[in-house]
């Protein structure tokens, strides 16, 4: 997978990024940053360098939506592109809004950014979904059969739900009640940090959290993603599971892959 551009320009429009058979255009829209690039659907593999833009502030549909124009004009692209949402989504329209502008519930995201950027066609999905659905089909769980769950540690807990390569959406099993709490404000990254956890003590709330979802879907592997995954060997080998449990593979390249190949599948 290539690096990341910290800012677009008009001038790197290539024949590379233009839509053929096999290509695809991923948007992963984060809370400091919207990303984008053309996709090898067959790889998963970056076509060129990806762009990042910063989000704008307030995150406003609109104003999310005129920033994923400018990173698909930036590479001239006019065919059908994937789009991640931080929300629960459903026909297109975001039903969610837990760490976005809460301005986004209702809003059919598809039409919005389909209209502001001109291309042919924009399937919206989940964030958690999108980056999922890369790693099992490019990433840690390539070729792996059942039930993969791939959860993502950060600001919460995403999800992703994958059966036999069939994609389950929008779990949101960050928010399972775990001892009275909603599970991601104990157990994502993110409250390790709040409540200064060593590495060990966090890995206690991970084997409740895990241990819970074991118990519900008896998945054939876990993934683990996020940032925090690339110091997995400091928690992870606390763990005790009937599921083998693995770091993902694509880190933050994976919701621009799989928002690529999930618009692909939806023709």
């Amino acid at each position: 997978m290539t690096q990341e551009s910290s800012e677009a320009t008009s001038t790197r429009t290539t024949g590379l990024a233009r839509p053929r058979e096999g290509t695809g255009f991923g948007v992963d829209i984060g809370g400091s940053g919207i990303k984008g690039a053309p996709v090898d659907l067959a790889t998963g593999e970056f076509l060129e360098e990806r762009v990042r833009i910063p989000t704008p502030q307030p995150a406003t549909p609109e104003a999310v939506a005129a920033t994923v124009a400018e990173v698909t004009a930036t590479f001239g692209w006019t065919g059908p592109i994937g789009c991640t949402v931080p929300a629960v989504v459903r026909g297109g329209v975001a039903r969610s809004a837990a760490n976005i502008d809460p301005s986004w519930i209702g809003t059919d995201v598809a039409t919005l950014v389909r209209e502001a950027t001109g291309v042919s066609s924009v399937t919206a999905v989940n964030d958690a979904d999108a980056a999922g659905f890369a790693e099992v089909a490019y990433g840690a769980a390539k070729g792996r059969d059942g039930v993969v769950l791939v959860i993502t540690l950060g600001t919460g807990i995403g999800s992703a739900l994958i059966s036999d390569g069939l994609l389950v959406p929008n779990t949101e099993l960050g928010h399972l009640e775990v001892n009275g709490h909603d599970a991601e404000t104990k157990a994502s990254d993110a409250a390790r940090e709040r409540d200064d956890l060593s590495w060990q003590d966090w890995a206690k709330r991970l084997q409740r959290y895990f241990s819970h979802v074991e118990a519900l879907f008896s998945p054939s592997l876990f993934v683990v993603g996020g940032g925090v995954s690339k110091k997995s060997e400091k928690f992870l080998p606390h763990l005790s599971l009937e599921t083998e449990i693995i770091p993902a593979a694509l880190l933050n390249n994976a919701g621009i892959a799989g928002a690529a190949l999930l618009a692909a599948a939806h023709g």
